[in-house]
């Protein structure tokens, strides 16, 4: 009998601080940092671990036209080895903002992702618009553009 197919990230008890200080880069622990306190203040909400790696703020739930259905954080982030990985709104960021990503600085966008190098190399009030955008879209206080 088959089953349905389990969300990929659900909240956890696993501790914040414990995962962030676990990073042995000195470098992505102070990015992760900062973008906590960023998100933080942006959403209201406390960071949670949703799954082993990402952490996220706040929560919305979302279903496809396929029907499938599920909960994700609102906007969230995983500091990985090769980059920092801004979660934002499903879809193409590129099509959605073309404009705020041409000033954003270096940055590599995927469906709804950002792969950051370093926080240092990008304009953080261009961030602090996409991570805004982003909560008012999952918070139905806006449309998402296509």
């Amino acid at each position: 009998m088959a089953t349905a197919k389990q969300p990929a990230a659900v909240p956890t008890v696993i501790s914040v601080d414990d995962f962030l200080v676990s990073n042995p880069d000195e470098r992505r622990r102070a990015d992760a940092g900062r973008l906590r306190a960023i998100m933080g203040e942006l959403t209201g909400e406390p960071a949670v671990m949703w799954g082993p790696s990402i952490v996220g703020f706040g929560s919305y739930h979302y279903t496809y036209e396929s029907g499938r259905s599920g909960d994700a954080p609102l906007v969230g982030f995983s500091p990985r080895k090769q980059h920092l990985v801004v979660y934002l709104a499903d879809g193409s960021l590129d099509e959605r903002h073309a404009a705020l990503l041409a000033r954003l600085g270096p940055h590599r966008a995927g469906k709804g992702c950002l792969y950051l190098k370093r926080l240092d190399d990008v304009d953080e009030s261009v961030l602090r618009k996409l991570i805004e955008r982003t909560i008012r879209v999952h918070r139905g206080v806006d449309q998402a553009s296509h």
